[in-house]
């Protein structure tokens, strides 16, 4: 090689270094700024995030002494040095335009706005991520005693700052007998902070084509009913995943019911009574988000979990999360379940909830909780991935319906929910969450999604709030706000609602009518009770009393008046416990149904007594067949199927229909019923007409 082809070479490599610092690559612009702008002789401080996915910036604007918080930008360019975009939705088209600096530490150009021209400046902000831990950091020393105040055996945080985990660690137990620590991979159930990945895992169909928000569910699955026949024909996905199907909960109809398929559970939702109309109002509902992820598992063509285990789960890197406590309790750093009874803490039974997955039964640990964190900060993308799309993200997390509440705190703005989380904001930042309690578990999930802030918070406690006060109190830190004690002010109010309780414990009695008896025997009150949404009631003589099993919960019942009998202490489950159940009586006499008060938003449930299973046992009606004579006439019982088949010469034939009295009625035909006694190896039928009883010996 030359000389001169040499120094050609070199003068090449040195221009290029020097166009390379003089125009910074466009993603090393994204995070936060701090600026100053002067317009018309008003100076105002600000600060701006910019961030950058598959080449689409989004950013968002504050201007403290304007009271503007996170305001979005729009037509953002970020090109050879060269910076500029404005600020959506204010009068005047606001708009920055400038050049980076050659070593990409500040940006400097022109602030128009309704024809006024100024000059702005801002400069790369402190490194959030590291400020953020380090005030985190000084946490520590609170939780612990919060974990004793609250009675909270653990609790496991994860927090993400700018893409980086700047928190992720256990305090307090998971295993109280056996002194067994939390940590970052200790498993929790997340309760419904699941429904956030049913409706990612519907985003994603979404993408693919293969499902639209505002199309009918009933275009998706045949067959698809509900009680209600217009919100049958016109409930579409979004209606589901918002909360505004006309349903309120009916949650006992699943809870404990890990016999029933799913697409069985979707089947009884004709006979779920609604209480609104379709899009009136938001109320909670975890069978329309079953019905969601039952959706989302047949267009994926296959189950709701192995979707979400394909579609989330893997690409993510959430290699120990999973669907069901029993697999939870296989890992070797899982969490105990624990409650609060009379002042202890004490463990409760883990309760399987698979059936109803989609709404609730996704266990995780904070590792794994903190990527999830991480694809909706990152607009879609995790490790330079996109796992779904940047818009379709964005409109999981817009509001949809109001929750027609205002808030308790000062602090919050009045929410909505948008589709798997709640969106609001917390002291001028918005927030998108979701909590989710199941037995022993209590989790929350954070996002500030225009200020790339994260939080996860998993506590093994029945229904405990210390998972949003920890959340809160961090938001603080992370956000270097004037801090408020959440944490006190909420020990204070625990402590008034505990003697509220005691105090409303002891007077319960005085909703009793005393000196009643129940109006049957004991053994009159036994047998099945079946509705064909909820299932089956069994009510059973236990003792000197009754018992009442349903979903697999066992409890024993205690006469109260009249013919109410109210749910005593099951220690292994509490479900029904001081509810209260009444029994009615048929004209004949006879014990015909039990009503419970099973969704407090729609009447009460009602149960119909079941005919004894032997009356459609074949085995047993074969005794009866045969032919009977009753004066000069004979007529005759046959076996076919289940039933019994009346025959009378000269008349169609009657199938006889099981009755809770133990006789047959005549299907369509009513005031008529047989009746068969067994008398030492005799069998006599009786048949019950309006003009009389009349009997018959069989031949």
């Amino acid at each position: 090689m030359t000389r001169r082809a040499a120094s050609f070479r070199f003068l090449v490599a040195l221009l290029l270094t020097i166009l390379a610092a003089a125009a910074p690559l466009a993603a090393d612009l994204a995070g936060r700024w701090e600026g100053r702008l002067e317009i018309a002789g008003v100076t105002l401080d600000f600060d701006v995030d910019l961030t950058e996915a598959d080449g689409a910036w989004t950013g968002d604007i504050s201007i403290p002494e304007q009271g503007a918080v996170d305001l979005p930008l729009t037509a953002i360019t970020v090109a050879d040095g060269r910076v500029g975009f404005m600020i959506d939705g204010v009068p005047g088209d606001p708009t920055f335009a400038g050049d980076a600096a050659a070593d990409g530490a500040s940006i400097a150009g022109v602030f128009s706005q309704g024809g006024a021209e100024g000059g702005f400046t801002m400069y790369r902000g402190p490194d959030r991520a590291a400020a953020a831990g380090a005030r985190l950091d000084e946490l520590e020393p609170v939780i612990e005693p919060a974990l004793a105040d609250f009675m909270v055996p653990g609790l496991a945080i994860g927090v993400v700052v700018d893409d980086q985990v700047v928190w992720a660690k256990g305090f307090g137990l998971r295993d109280v007998g056996n002194a067994k620590p939390v940590t970052p991979k200790t498993l929790m159930a997340i309760g419904s902070s699941t429904k956030a990945f049913t409706t990612f895992l519907l985003a994603t169909l979404v993408d693919e084509g293969l499902m639209e928000w505002d199309a009918p569910v009933a275009g998706y699955l045949p067959g698809f009913d509900l009680y209600d026949e217009y919100a049958s024909a016109h409930l579409t996905p979004r209606d589901m995943v918002t909360h505004r199907s006309g349903l309120p909960r009916h949650d006992l109809a699943w809870y404990g019911n890990n016999d029933l398929p799913r697409d069985e559970m979707v089947r009884r939702l004709r006979y779920f009574q609604p209480n609104k109309e379709l899009r009136q109002t938001f109320q909670y509902n975890n069978m329309m988000f079953l019905t969601a992820g039952y959706l989302g598992g047949v267009l994926a063509g296959s189950t709701w979990e192995d979707a979400v285990r394909a579609r989330i789960f893997t690409p993510l890197g959430m290699t120990a999360s999973n669907f069901s406590v029993d697999d939870s309790q296989k890992s070797d750093d899982f969490a105990l379940p624990y409650q609060e009874k009379d002042d202890a803490i004490e463990e409760m039974a883990f309760r399987r909830i698979d059936a109803i997955g989609p709404a609730g039964s996704i266990n995780s640990n904070v590792e794994d909780m903190i990527r999830w964190l991480r694809v909706h900060l990152g607009g879609g993308v995790v490790d330079g991935k996109r796992i779904v799309g940047a818009a379709t993200l964005t409109e999981l997390h817009t509001p949809q319906m109001t929750l027609a509440r205002m808030p308790e705190h000062a602090e919050f703005a009045p929410g909505a929910y948008a589709m798997g989380w709640f969106v609001d904001a917390y002291r001028g930042f918005t927030r998108v969450e979701h909590g989710g309690n199941i037995d022993g578990f209590s989790a929350l999930v954070t996002l500030y999604p225009r200020d790339g802030v994260g939080v996860v918070a998993l506590a093994n406690k029945n229904a405990t709030g210390l998972p949003e006060l920890v959340t809160r109190t961090i938001a603080d830190r992370v956000f270097d706000l004037e801090p408020k004690d959440w944490l006190g002010e909420a020990l204070e109010r625990r402590k008034l609602g505990l003697e509220a309780a005691d105090a409303a414990e002891e007077k319960k009695e005085t909703r009793r009518v005393p000196g009643t008896e129940p109006a049957h025997a004991l053994d009159a009150y036994a047998g099945e009770y079946a509705h064909p949404g909820y299932g089956v009631l069994t009510i059973a003589r236990d003792g000197d009393a009754l018992a009442m099993r349903f979903n697999g919960i066992e409890t024993p019942l205690a006469h109260w008046h009249y013919e109410v009998f109210k749910g005593g202490e099951n220690p292994d489950d509490r479900t029904f416990e001081d509810m209260e159940i009444k029994f009615a009586t048929n004209f004949r006499g006879v014990v015909a149904s039990v009503a419970a008060p099973f969704e407090p938003m729609a009447d009460d449930i009602v149960f119909a007594r079941r005919p004894e299973a032997r009356l459609s046992d074949p085995a047993y009606l074969a005794r009866f067949a045969g032919a009977y004579v009753l004066g000069g006439d004979e007529i005759s019982f046959a076996v076919q199927g289940d039933r019994l088949i009346l025959s009378v010469p000269g008349q169609p034939s009657f199938t006889l229909v099981p009755d809770i009295t133990g006789e047959f009625g005549l299907e369509g035909v009513s005031g008529y019923s047989v009746r068969f006694d067994e008398k030492d190896g005799a069998v006599t039928a009786v048949l019950n007409q309006p003009n009389g009883v009349f009997e018959l010996e069989k031949k």
